[in-house]
């Protein structure tokens, strides 16, 4: 009996901490920082239905306030009973002994039984990966015969969407991912207009929400360190049970320090080899494989213009927030290029574009964007100062023989007119371009 007693007792502690983060509690759900319109009328659209919404995004770059903005959204516009909704953040150490499916199952009907809803349930479980087994609760709510529910999940790890979750929902689930603030975004978030200062500004600081929350550099740098400790510590190395944290942290670095530089897995083997590190190539090949799950890097494939067909070996990689770079390696700074060009990439993801290198007769097109039977070709530049440059910039697009669009992108308030149709557009211009639907 005893044992029963504190297993209550526990239970109605979560229940009571429940009530301070729950819009049928205490808890007025404040802090919605800047409404995010774009994944809002998005999920928006998605609802009303037996789906579940699933949205993924890096640790911290906002899950947790698109969630908030919701539930602000269903009580305020919708009209839905604050005792409806049902919100738990599995980030918070309070609900710790929330641990497995079954935990979860019961605090659900702990919740039912004491707030009694009437009607459909919304179910909001932040960072749901860490319950285990959490798929199979939340299948079987999805699909409960008698109470209806309607189920959002966030989760930092992309590994959320492959194996059980995938094969039991097979098509019942859609997916959101959040990114962290575009250029837009920022703009907006700090009451700024568009100008080149400001864009600088942006490219050299960050778009983590948090993060634009900080006044000082100094504190800054401590929030990109911890954040990038957590990642690979807490998202990578204890999920995935990895032996050698040094060599992830270092190749998270040599990352960092060859954004948009084509590599490959021999290529990173022999940079450590010249340092008289013997590593494996599975193990290299792995721990990128994990940092991509965790969104904190991005990989860009090759791609053949003429076959259409993708090529193996060499890659891209971009980094998810450039605060990564400008906060734990503030000298890489210097390297605008690359971090236009990381600036473009995101731009062009947070848009719905699938990107790839492109590759056409030995030269190199820094992007093929396509999306629903749009295509089109860029080639990022800093600025067009030179007659040389130009040619270099061009050339490569004017090699590839299709009529897609094609465009050199830069940080040049004059554009060019290219006699064979090739656009030259301010890198600001272009950004809101690709993002306008």
């Amino acid at each position: 009996g005893s044992e029963m007693c504190i297993r209550d007792s526990i239970m109605n502690d979560i229940l009571s901490y429940l009530s301070t983060i729950n819009p049928w509690g205490k808890g007025e759900i404040t802090g919605n920082g800047l409404i995010r319109e774009l994944y809002l009328d998005k999920i928006a659209n998605a609802t009303g239905n037996r789906l579940i919404k699933v949205i993924v995004g890096q640790r911290r770059a906002g899950k947790s306030y698109i969630i908030r903005q919701i539930i602000n959204q269903l009580i305020i516009t919708e009209k839905v009973p604050p005792v409806n909704i049902f919100y738990l953040n599995k980030e918070l150490y309070e609900f710790d002994e929330i641990r497995n499916a079954s935990d979860l199952q019961e605090v659900i009907q702990l919740y039912r039984k004491h707030l009694k809803p009437k009607g459909k349930v919304y179910l909001f479980i932040d960072e749901v990966q860490n319950i285990e087994a959490w798929e199979k609760i939340i299948v079987s709510l999805a699909q409960h015969p008698v109470e209806e529910y309607e189920i959002f999940i966030t989760g930092s790890n992309s590994g959320l969407l492959s194996g059980e979750l995938a094969t039991r929902l097979s098509g019942r689930y859609v997916v959101f991912e959040v990114f962290p603030f575009s250029y837009h975004e920022y703009l907006a978030f700090k009451h700024l207009d568009d100008s080149k200062e400001h864009f600088i500004n942006y490219l050299e600081t960050t778009g983590m929400p948090e993060a634009l929350n900080i006044a000082s550099y100094e504190i800054r740098q401590h929030y990109f360190q911890s954040l990038k400790d957590t990642v690979l510590l807490r998202d990578i190395m204890f999920r995935h049970r990895i032996r050698d944290y040094v060599l992830l942290e270092d190749l998270f670095l040599f990352l960092l320090h060859n954004t948009g530089n084509l590599v490959s897995v021999p290529s990173i083997i022999k940079y450590f080899k010249s340092k008289n590190r013997k590593v494996e190539y599975a193990t290299v090949a792995s721990y990128i494989k994990n940092m991509e799950d965790a969104f904190i890097i991005r990989r860009c494939p090759k791609y053949s213009v003429k076959t259409k067909e993708l090529l193996s070996g060499d890659k891209k990689y971009f980094i998810n927030d450039l605060g990564f770079r400008n906060y734990i390696y503030p000298q890489l700074r210097t390297e605008i290029g690359s971090m236009l060009e990381n600036v473009v990439y995101l731009h062009l993801k947070m848009a719905g574009y699938d990107v790839k290198v492109g590759y056409h007769k030995n030269m190199e097109v820094d992007f093929v964007a396509e999306k629903g039977g749009r295509k089109f070709y860029v080639q990022v530049a800093y600025l067009l100062s030179s007659q040389a440059t130009i040619d270099r910039e061009f050339r490569s697009l004017e090699a590839i023989p299709d009529s897609f669009p094609k465009y050199v992108v830069s940080m040049d308030d004059l554009t060019i007119r290219h006699p064979k149709g090739i656009f030259h557009e301010n890198i600001r211009n272009f950004i809101s371009m690709i993002g306008k639907p």
